[in-house]
């Protein structure tokens, strides 16, 4: 009987250090194990705004029109220890049609952002930052209703900013400044017709008269499609809950030349307040100020004898445009 029950305590042992070992052999198992948590953070977010008026019949007259204005807007951050690298990608392209009118753009833009900053300790918001900036467009520009002449073109112009400087970032208030006292600026217009004209700051052509047409004038050297600048360049972005559901989101950029002119700045101003109906519908208002000295307002002549359309450029104006649209947004990993 005592062997018997020595014989059950044995097997009762082996038994459970077998399950234990299972147990611990499954709680180690490597590929059940938590994966460690990723330094990468993103924000993917499409936005489609629609806009639509119809008249039939109307007494009081009246044009139908739609617009709709499709938005892309990709973050990807890295955060590990005092480093901090944040990359950004800003689409935007708009078209609006109208009764017996051609369809036309109302916006364009591409825009990356990169910016690599490094801190000396994990509590301060001072980074010693590294900045990119890239900024061109989609598809032709116009100034409506003339469509035979482009003033603008994909790269042409197209904005490299690349500069170093110092950075204060604060998540919790969802602010940043950054301010960089060494950064170039180079201006593209790879399109051979805008740069003769020196259109966007380039150095335009080099016309001389002809010498078998006095009236007439022939190319003697073309314009250049690049101008590099070097300067000061200041940039500000701040978003804030101002009301439930409402947010309010401030862009700004600064930029002024050592050399040419200095203390003439370039603004580049985009202002938006957002309102939230819900996950997928959102409300916006927003206003976009420039001010570019080498950007020149371009003005359609017509010559009264001969009825040829040329353009001539008026001088640097101040930019506005203004956007109240209600969409659909689509965020997602």
């Amino acid at each position: 009987m005592k062997l018997l029950r020595s014989i059950f305590l044995l097997l009762f042992l082996l038994s459970a250090s077998k399950n234990f070992a299972q147990i611990i052999q499954t709680t180690l198992d490597p590929n059940q194990s938590p994966k460690p948590p990723s330094n990468w953070t993103q924000k993917n977010q499409l936005g489609l705004d629609l806009s639509q008026i119809a008249f039939l019949n109307w007494s009081a007259g009246g044009t139908s029109s739609i617009s709709g204005l499709f938005k892309g807007e990709f973050s990807r951050t890295y955060i590990k220890g005092n480093q901090k690298w944040f990359n950004e990608l800003i689409m935007k392209y708009g078209l609006n049609k109208q009764d017996d009118i051609e369809l036309r753009k109302t916006d364009d833009a591409i825009q990356f952002n990169s910016t690599y900053g490094y801190r000396t300790d994990t509590i301060s918001n001072w980074y010693y930052s590294a900045k990119f900036n890239f900024n061109t467009q989609f598809s032709n520009g116009y100034n409506y209703p003339n469509r035979d002449v482009a003033i603008s073109r994909p790269f042409a112009p197209a904005y490299i900013f690349l500069g170093a400087g110092a950075e204060n970032s604060n998540k919790e208030k969802n602010r940043t400044f950054y301010f960089s006292p060494i950064t170039l600026k180079t201006t593209l217009v790879l399109d051979q017709n805008l740069a003769n004209q020196g259109s966007f700051g380039v150095k335009k052509a080099v016309y001389a008269p002809d010498p078998l047409d006095p009236t007439q004038q022939i190319l003697v050297e073309d314009g250049q499609k690049v101008k590099a600048e070097f300067g000061i360049l200041l940039t500000a972005y701040m978003k804030n809950e101002i009301y439930k559901n409402v947010f309010y989101e401030n862009r700004l950029s600064l930029y002024t030349d050592y050399l040419n002119r200095f203390g003439n700045v370039d603004i580049d101003y985009d202002t938006r307040l957002d309102l939230v109906v819900n996950a997928y519908v959102k409300a916006n208002i927003g206003v976009h100020i420039i001010y570019d000295d080498d950007i020149k307002n371009k003005k359609d002549v017509v010559d009264p004898a001969t009825g040829t359309k040329t353009q001539i450029n008026e001088g640097p104006k101040m930019q506005l445009r203004q956007v109240l649209g209600v969409g659909l947004v689509y965020a997602f990993k």
